[in-house]
């Protein structure tokens, strides 16, 4: 057995609540989902917590239970839901106009969604310029610690109402303008003292990470916002013993790039270019459409192919390459997005190939399972008593946020391994190497 941390792992038994910042495409299709299922009339696709297995021991053993039969998880009929929006629609007509699910299917779930209404938003224009329609439903009072404080009244408030014995935090709002490390993000009380004072460089998304953290509640960043990441925020999470995730939900377009680049760099095959273009029209593609909310996403979408190809390690191969990303807000495509790649790789002697992609993807669609995945593994990582990064959940991300001194890693099949060999490790579990020592002579 492998040498565990003696970690005790409390119990899933009861109730948890599932806050979702955001109640558009990516939170209602995730919601409607999870009912689905539960009602028997779906599967849960995509889901490494429901559908996915862990293998444990030698090969010859052959023990490969399902992950969520070999780790305590919090059980699909233990979940209640709730979020906050800048619009006043309920659950079943946010799903409706996002237009993401087919609405017989909605019609069959209608009276559990209409009964998840949007508690008041913390928001700011400045931050979402293009989020358009009615905001009447934000929070007024006078301070971002006014408004903090507010949310965790909202944490308690839930909580009661729906009988929450433990609660978890994800980010499925909008992508923000892009903002920097500031002096008020580089400790504990800067941070705070800037919370009372309304400073500028404190974003929506921000309060949000800050009053979860402040109450002990893991919290899950969704999207590629300076949200959780920065030393105040690290250090609170230390501070409560809570665990953070993010950045930046893997789904469409950058899905592919971890799967497709580390096969390129095990193969030894050199890269000359990427042109990566999106249409979407969803609510995410219309506030993208704002330069400033765009270089959020591109930096967090470009810092990939970098970390995976190590260019300086491998200078021949990918020493110059050209990496380009678009995205282009068209309205009639909706939710099912579409992300082109023209790839433009060289192999023996130089000799140049192409590859092309044309991935007609729905973008909500790959990101529910993993709203349900971070905020499952969020819970089992509070309940085991770690704190602070979760790098071992970097396989659901885009940007995986990591410890002061470490690259991220970004291939997949990397961070696939991480994640089950965490678990195997907080189990007890010995360590998979695949190095197969025990069946041949060394």
């Amino acid at each position: 057995m492998s040498d565990q941390k003696n970690k005790k792992i409390a119990s899933s038994s009861g109730r948890l609540g599932v806050l979702t910042p955001g109640l558009g495409a990516v939170s209602t299709t995730f919601i409607a989902g999870v009912e689905a299922v539960r009602k028997g009339i779906a599967k849960p696709i995509g889901s490494l917590t429901q559908m996915g297995t862990i293998r444990l021991g030698k090969r010859t053993e052959d023990r490969v239970p399902l992950i969520k039969d070999f780790v305590d998880l919090a059980s699909l009929e233990n979940l209640c839901f709730g979020g906050w929006d800048v619009f006043h629609d309920d659950c079943y007509k946010a799903a409706a106009n996002a237009a993401v699910l087919d609405r017989n299917q909605l019609d069959e779930i209608r009276p559990f969604l209409e009964n998840i209404k949007p508690m008041s938003a913390v928001f700011d224009p400045r931050y979402v310029k293009l989020l358009k329609g009615d905001t009447s439903n934000v929070k007024t009072d006078k301070t971002l610690m006014d408004k903090a404080e507010a949310l965790m009244r909202d944490f308690d408030n839930f909580a009661d109402r729906e009988k929450a014995d433990r609660l978890v935090v994800v980010w499925c709002g909008s992508t923000e303008a892009y903002l920097e490390q500031k002096p008020v993000h580089q400790d504990l009380a800067s941070f705070e003292k800037g919370l009372r004072e309304n400073d500028p460089h404190i974003a929506p998304s921000m309060v949000y990470a800050y009053a979860a953290l402040k109450k002990g509640v893991p919290f899950c960043n969704g999207a590629p916002n300076l949200t959780n990441e920065f030393p105040a925020m690290l250090e609170l999470a230390e501070k409560t013993n809570t665990p953070i995730t993010g950045k930046d939900f893997k789904t469409g377009q950058t899905l592919m790039k971890t799967i497709l680049a580390p096969g390129f760099k095990a193969r030894m095959l050199g890269l000359n270019g990427w042109f990566s273009t999106n249409i979407l029209g969803n609510r995410d593609g219309e506030v993208l459409d704002d330069p400033e909310s765009f270089k959020t996403k591109e930096v967090s979408k470009l810092g990939v192919l970098d970390y995976i190809l190590q260019p300086d390690k491998y200078p021949d191969l990918y020493g110059d390459f050209y990496h380009k990303v678009r995205i282009n807000y068209y309205p009639p495509r909706g939710d099912a997005k579409e992300g082109w790649d023209n790839i433009d790789i060289f192999g023996w002697l130089g000799y140049p190939m192409q590859i092309k992609i044309d991935f007609l993807c729905r973008d909500s669609i790959l990101a529910a399972p993993i709203v349900l995945d971070v905020a499952l593994f969020s819970d089992f990582a509070k309940r085991a008593n770690l704190k602070g990064i979760q790098e071992w959940l970097s396989f659901y991300f885009k940007s995986p946020i990591h410890a002061e001194g470490l690259y991220p890693e970004h291939d997949l099949f990397i961070q696939q391994a991480k994640l089950k060999n965490t678990l195997r490790y907080l189990m007890g579990e010995d360590l998979i190497t695949h190095l197969g020592s025990e069946y041949y002579d060394f």
